[in-house]
């Protein structure tokens, strides 16, 4: 390059750093700092947003909008609408260009069936903390083949249609806690083939029948405390083989089938405090899966009988169980035998129907075919590990549960494709991973940490320019 050349670019350069200095001065828009720092703006933006193209991303949050602004760019990958008065959502408010969609903290009440419709790309959708949204389509969600990420979570549900979250093959994360619901439909789940965390914490359900979490074979976390819990069958959980961690804290259970406990080869951390436990003869099976069980637990108390109150079932010992007559121990087991017979049965021909409707869909054996490297089995006597506390510190909960969406893009490796039924499963070290409390989801975050970055982005040429400016004033 030539002298004059290099003075020229020189000369520019300063003339640059002059102009941003004097912007500062008097107070240039932000939309011309942006373009200072980078960041290429879009050409049409909705008025009291935030737009820019490189990612396409437009940025409404918290401007007390009541409606969806009109003139979002069409060719918008991420929109952020949190934080606002929205009420509905209707066809034609986004682009099917949409690979993340944060609409959480509004007000929305109503859905129109077709809002999503063609919505190929989309990745992540965030609806939670709608607390008036009572209801939704069956097909409201339809055709979102790349999902990874749902979030109903606070929305006030009362129900979940049948059919809700049929063929999201890819979902991974799902958030349905702190919602209104009683009951969940059989084969509710049957879809998800790559559902790793299912969350439904705090709500109102009072049973678990044995066909509700069908399907299921990938789910690593199942969070099902502060419910209302009464009754489990004992085949609920007969298709979450790789199951690690189950919450049952928290609910009005006076009992729970060991045979239910048993079909989970992978269980690590089981929590099932503060339930009305009755330790009478029927609690022995449980009584000895505990005893054997060499995962971590949280403490079972006893209510009932008088004698046992208070005590925890692992503690006691076996002589302090009542001891069931004849005619309750001939029931008990006649009982049993014949719910797992008729149970099985009903299993067998209910999926026999099912291979009729969904032929891609078939047993949960299917879906994962036996391996010759089998999973791992909960740690060895002696090696303990409660992943569930961190070391070094005292008083924490016995309830502590993972980080719950950090760990999506290592989780994202070696899906289920429904296309390749044949695929191999990627195996699960047994290794403890750090965990954190549950907390505000990551669309709260990431819009914490997406603000934080554009306000370093800002602030950094200001404190570069200041020396420089100095050397032109010589």
């Amino acid at each position: 390059m030539t002298p004059n050349c290099v003075s020229s670019v020189n000369y520019c350069f300063y003339s640059q750093c002059l102009l941003f200095s004097l912007c500062l001065c008097v107070g240039c828009g932000l939309e011309f700092l942006l373009v200072l720092c980078g960041l290429e703006l879009s050409q049409s933006c909705p008025r009291h947003c935030i737009c820019y193209s490189s990612p396409s991303t437009v940025s409404c949050q918290a401007h007390n909008f009541q409606v969806v602004p009109e003139g979002i760019p069409a060719q918008s990958e991420r929109v952020f609408l949190q934080n606002n008065k929205i009420q509905r959502l209707l066809q034609g408010h986004f682009s099917p260009t949409t690979v993340m969609l944060w609409l959480y903290s509004n007000n929305i009440s109503y859905i129109q069936p077709s809002t999503f419709m063609g919505f190929t790309r989309l990745e992540e959708l965030d609806l939670g903390d709608n607390r008036h949204l009572r209801s939704l389509a069956a097909d409201t969600f339809q055709g979102l083949n790349r999902l990874h990420a749902l979030h109903l979570y606070h929305c006030g549900l009362l129900s979940l249609p049948a059919g809700l979250f049929d063929g999201l093959h890819n979902l991974q994360y799902l958030y349905l806690q702190d919602n209104q619901l009683e009951f969940l439909e059989d084969d509710m789940f049957v879809d998800l083939l790559n559902l790793s965390h299912l969350f439904l914490h705090g709500n109102r359900l009072w049973s678990l029948h044995q066909n509700t979490f069908r399907g299921l074979g990938a789910l690593d976390r199942l969070l099902l405390h502060q419910n209302r819990l009464q009754w489990i069958h004992q085949l609920a959980f007969h298709d979450l083989r790789r199951l690690t961690t189950l919450y049952l804290f928290n609910n009005s259970l006076p009992e729970l089938a060991a045979e239910s406990l048993a079909m989970l080869p992978a269980l690590e951390y089981l929590r099932l405090n503060d339930n009305p436990w009755e330790c009478d003869c029927k609690a022995v099976p449980l009584w000895d899966w505990l005893r054997r069980f060499r995962g971590s637990t949280s403490s079972v108390v006893c209510m009932a009988p008088p004698e046992l109150a208070g005590k925890d079932l692992k503690r006691v010992k076996k002589e302090e169980l009542p001891a069931c007559t004849g005619s309750e121990s001939l029931h008990q087991s006649k009982s049993s035998q014949g719910d797992v017979g008729v149970s099985l049965k009903k299993d067998h021909h209910h999926r026999s129907r099912s291979h009729h409707h969904h032929p891609h869909l078939p047993h949960q054996d299917q879906h994962f075919p036996p391996s010759s490297s089998p999973l791992p089995a909960p740690p060895k006597a002696g090696r303990n590990r409660n992943c569930t506390r961190h070391r070094g510190r005292k008083g924490k909960s016995q309830n502590e549960v993972y980080s719950l969406k950090d760990l999506g893009s290592k989780e994202g490796d070696g899906k289920y494709d429904p296309s390749n039924p044949g695929g191999s499963q990627p195996r699960r070290k047994n290794k403890c991973i750090p965990r954190t409390s549950v907390g505000t989801p990551s669309g709260v975050q990431r819009a914490t940490n997406t603000a934080t970055s554009v306000v370093h982005s800002l602030l950094l040429p200001v404190i570069l320019l200041v020396p420089l400016i100095a050397f032109i004033q010589r």
